[in-house]
């Protein structure tokens, strides 16, 4: 099938009642479903499927990058986060890094091991299922799936084919080697390869038999401080020994009667909140029609003042003050919305974001009415590209997100989390007034900066225009970003969109890009969703409540799995 064809809604959605598994690769849906059936529940699932998805995808995801979960409890309603992002090294300040001759103008490259930052994502996993799991399976079962997929084998799927050739030759670019754990005679595999990860499987066997201490303390710990300090960075044991996650309170904001729930800061989930409360000023959105003139310069020019606003406030919570309760005031976005013109694109609108990175989400619910919305992500494909000996995953280069502007909330300092670009959300009815939150669906679309931007869109295509899940997964998106080449903001707009929309924008004032086509098509991130019910249907005939709906999107390999 051409990789160029418009994404149509071709697929269905999938409808169950006992539990689903949404994921961006078949064989992790599959070993988050076997964890239901044996009697896990979401969390339990969820961690299974990101373990699983670091064999399979590891050009996005492993235990080398980060995690964030937001969990919903069916029995309670409770809502609850663990942010599970890593910290720079204690003695990675900006002081060594200005020793070292970098500047907030010239800062290390991408890839360099001083971005590489605490891996938080084992911590994350054993913490969701000692939280939230069932209790009914231990880490061990939960990790089982993935260690016989790392062990057995598995065929590469044909997206994550490219995308892992892709950050291959973006590593050898910039003069780094991939290890040859990663690769299949030293070349990353082709689609339908059997690529095996023994040494992943053993990693991930310590870790379920042992829990965290088999990641932040002995062989593997040893293992990732000697890689990077082999080549210029300064990470310590100490520094893995003393990591933990942290456990949060979810941050949301309420539209036309759902509550979007994100995660706090360091993660960018405020930028999506405020996404949403500036485009609730233009309550014409469904009527203008989707993906019109109309509808995208609104959406386009509130994702510059809320991204703006995301850079400019967000950091380490543990470091600076972030006055979530100001931005999150109706009143503030009201004021933010009116300096957007129908007529021309704002003017003055501070530098946004970078371009994305690889991530990868997923979302499951239980038959138990529980949730578990969760990301994963090593951020720039394989990260810094360094692999600890033995170990069979890279590490992250998440520190590539700090700012060497001194003063800046955002400046890089020891032992401080970065601005965090990973984002899980949940979906609840804001109507149950002060009974328990009612959950509506658990989503996410994974890339980088484009997340906030595509959770606002696939949430809108369900809400105003009646999507189901697939559908709104399907449909041609947005991205929005600043180009620090060309000091510009540019509008990149799917394959789908018409013609004539675009060339409107320009005449607005927008820098578009369109079409994009084919694998390009990465840039718009990759989502999946499962809802409970069909709240989105605007027919007046409707399923049982019950009913699970899920999608998955066609940018990946993915698909929706449920019984």
């Amino acid at each position: 099938m051409s990789t160029d064809l418009p994404f149509t809604s071709r697929r269905s959605p999938v409808v169950c009642l006992h539990g689903c598994v949404a994921a961006s690769q078949p064989a992790a849906a599959a070993a988050g479903l076997d964890v239901l059936k044996r009697g896990g529940n979401a969390a339990d699932a969820a961690v299974a499927v990101a373990a699983a998805l670091a064999v399979t995808e590891p050009c996005s995801t492993g235990p080398g990058g980060d995690a964030f979960c937001l969990f919903y409890n069916g029995n309670t309603g409770e809502l609850r986060g663990i942010n599970g992002s890593g910290r720079s090294p204690k003695a990675q300040t900006l002081d060594f890094l200005e020793g070292r001759g970098y500047t907030a103008e010239a800062p290390p490259s991408d890839f360099d091991a001083l971005n590489a930052t605490v891996p938080g994502a084992p911590a994350c996993w054993c913490d969701t299922v000692q939280l939230f799991g069932s209790q009914k399976l231990s880490l061990q079962e939960v990790l089982s799936g993935a260690v016989e997929l790392a062990e057995v084998g598995f065929p590469v799927a044909e997206v994550t084919a490219y995308q892992w050739a892709y950050w291959v030759a973006s590593l050898r670019d910039a003069g780094k080697e991939l290890d040859g754990v990663l690769l299949i005679d030293g070349q990353a595999p082709k689609c339908g390869q059997v690529f095996r990860n023994a040494a992943l499987a053993r990693t991930l066997k310590e870790l379920g038999e042992h829990g965290k201490p088999a990641f932040y303390h002995g062989r593997v710990a040893q293992a990732i401080v000697d890689v990077i300090n082999q080549n210029g960075g300064v990470m310590t044991l100490e520094d893995l020994s003393s990591h933990d996650s942290e456990v949060v309170e979810p941050i949301s904001t309420e539209y036309k009667g759902v509550r979007l729930w994100e995660l706090p800061p360091n993660s960018q989930g405020l930028t999506a909140l405020l996404l949403l409360n500036i485009l609730e000023n233009f309550p014409e959105l469904k009527a203008v029609g989707h993906n019109s003139s109309d509808y995208i310069h609104v959406f386009v020019e509130a994702v510059r003042l809320a991204v703006t606003d995301g850079l400019r406030y967000l950091g380490d919570p543990d470091h600076v003050t972030v006055p979530l309760e100001t931005l999150l005031d109706k009143s503030y976005s009201c004021q933010r919305a009116q300096h957007i013109s129908m007529e021309r694109t704002m003017e003055g609108v501070e530098p946004g974001p970078m371009t994305g990175s690889d991530t990868v989400y997923f979302c499951v619910i239980d038959n138990q009415g529980n949730a578990c919305s969760f990301v994963n992500s090593t951020y720039m494909g394989f990260g810094t590209g360094l692999v600890p000996k033995d170990c069979g995953f890279s590490l992250q280069n998440r520190g590539a997100n700090f700012s060497l502007r001194r003063g800046h909330r955002n400046c890089i300092a020891g032992g401080k989390r970065p601005y965090h670009t990973i984002i899980p959300a949940l979906l609840t009815d804001s109507k149950t007034g002060s009974q328990k939150p009612q959950l509506l669906a658990a989503l996410g679309v994974m890339g980088g900066f484009m997340q906030p931007q595509g959770h606002i869109q696939v949430l809108l295509n369900m809400l105003e225009f009646g999507m189901n899940p697939q559908q709104a997964l399907d449909a041609p998106r947005v991205f929005v970003h600043y180009n620090l080449k060309t000091a510009q903001w540019l509008v990149h707009l799917e394959e789908g969109i018409q013609q004539e929309v675009a060339e409107e924008l320009r005449r607005r004032g927008h820098q578009v890009n369109w079409p994009v086509t084919g694998r390009k098509r990465s840039q718009f991130g990759r989502g999946q969703i499962v809802t409970v019910g069909d709240w989105w249907n605007p027919s007046q005939v409707k399923c049982p409540s019950r009913v699970l709906w899920a999608g998955s999107d066609p940018r990946a390999d993915g698909c929706a799995q449920g019984y």
